[in-house]
């Protein structure tokens, strides 16, 4: 059963930006510090920090190579949480279908509003024309 606690892990905006720019591949932890500290603005050892968040939640990986530490996206965190959030599918299903029906319906009284609108038009115009005639 999913763990609702990573909520709080994918609460953080930090952690979400991380997840974003690991979804594009495999990145270097360099790499991510450099992007996640110019983009909000916080130490190395924050970034470090909120990496390994990640890593012990499950929803990243990391492996060496060399020297430097590759982190990536592990997709069955991703697919559990999915899973969990399925349950609430139907719910949105339902109220989206619900709405697209009434946008529809809008759309059709608009349609024949505006077909009787320019009857009337034209039928006042065909009377003018009659009357104006000598």
């Amino acid at each position: 059963m999913w763990d609702v606690h990573a909520f709080d892990v994918l609460g953080d905006p930090v952690r979400r930006r991380i997840l974003e720019l690991l979804a594009d591949g495999e990145q270097t932890s360099g790499s991510v510090t450099a992007t996640v500290r110019a983009e909000f603005g916080i130490s190395q050892p924050a970034v470090s920090q909120h990496l390994r968040v990640l890593r012990e939640s499950g929803f990243a990986t990391v492996r060496p190579e060399g020297t430097r530490r590759l982190y990536a996206v592990n997709p069955g965190a991703l697919q559990e949480l999915d899973a969990w959030l399925n349950r609430f599918r139907g719910m949105w299903d339902q109220r989206l279908d619900a709405l697209a029906t009434e946008l529809a319906r809008g759309k059709r009284e608009r349609r024949i509003a505006q077909a009787r609108a320019s009857e009337t038009g034209s039928a006042a115009n065909t009377d003018r024309e009659e009357t104006d005639t000598p």
